[in-house]
C-alpha cells in the first residue's frame, strides 16, 4: 500500500488566510517531561470546515459525519485552470463519486496570494448536484478571496463538506482512499486535521 500525506505542516511558519491569528508555539521542559502551549486558529494550515462556519446553523466540526470523510475519493488535476476553476474544468471527470480532492496550480506554494486557485459557484453546484460529499483543494480556499460566501454556504448547505489547504504536490491524478479526522473541537466551527490518501 502506497501512503500519501497531503496535510501541510503546522508550525509558525504556516501559511495564514489574512486576518487570521498566526500560529505560535511554545515548549516547556518540566524536568522529567516536554509540554508544549498552542495558538492557533481552527481554520489554520491544513484544516476542516464545518457547515456551522459560513451557516451558523447545522453541524459543528464533532458532530459532521464521520462517513463523508473517511473512504473512496477522487483527485482531480485543475492546475491548468488558473485561479477560477469552473464547471467546465469538472465535466465529466467527478461522475460516480462521492469525494473530491482538487489539485491546483497551488501545489508547492507556501506563501499567500489574493489569486488562489478557486471554485466558482457554477463549479460548486455541479458538486452538490453529483452528490458529492466532500471536496477538498490545495489553496487557503475552495472560494475566491473577493468573495461573498456564496460557493461555502452552497456547499456546505447541501451536506458537502470542506478541507481547505492541503498538500497535493505529489500526488498524481486518480482514485484513492482518505482518511481525514479533524480534533472532536465540541461546538465548534472547524479544526486543523490530518489528511492521507491510500493506494494499494
Amino acid at each position: 500500500m502506497e501512503i500519501f500525506d497531503i496535510t501541510r505542516p503546522l508550525s509558525a511558519e504556516t501559511l495564514v488566510y489574512p486576518g487570521d491569528v498566526k500560529p505560535s508555539f511554545r515548549q516547556r521542559d518540566e524536568g522529567t517531561y516536554l509540554i508544549s502551549d498552542l495558538h492557533l486558529s481552527t481554520h489554520t494550515g491544513t484544516h476542516i470546515d464545518a457547515p456551522v462556519h459560513y451557516l451558523k446553523t447545522g453541524d459543528t466540526i464533532d458532530t459532521i459525519p464521520l462517513i463523508n470523510l473517511i473512504g473512496s475519493c477522487r483527485v482531480v488535476d485543475v492546475s491548468s485552470a488558473g485561479s477560477i476553476i469552473s464547471a467546465e474544468h469538472l465535466k465529466g471527470k467527478i461522475d460516480n463519486i462521492t469525494r473530491l480532492l482538487l489539485k491546483t496550480s497551488f501545489s508547492g506554494h507556501h506563501q499567500f496570494i489574493e489569486n488562489y486557485p478557486s471554485l466558482s459557484f457554477d463549479a460548486a453546484r455541479i458538486v452538490t448536484c453529483n452528490g458529492i460529499h466532500c471536496i477538498g483543494i490545495d489553496s487557503p480556499s475552495i472560494e475566491s478571496y473577493h468573495c461573498d460566501g456564496m460557493v461555502h454556504r452552497e456547499l456546505l448547505g447541501n451536506g458537502c463538506i470542506i478541507l481547505e489547504l492541503l498538500d497535493l504536490s505529489a500526488v498524481p491524478e486518480g482514485d484513492y482512499d482518505m482518511i481525514a479526522l479533524p480534533l472532536r473541537l465540541e461546538g465548534l466551527d472547524g479544526s486543523p486535521a490530518r489528511v492521507v490518501l491510500m493506494k494499494t
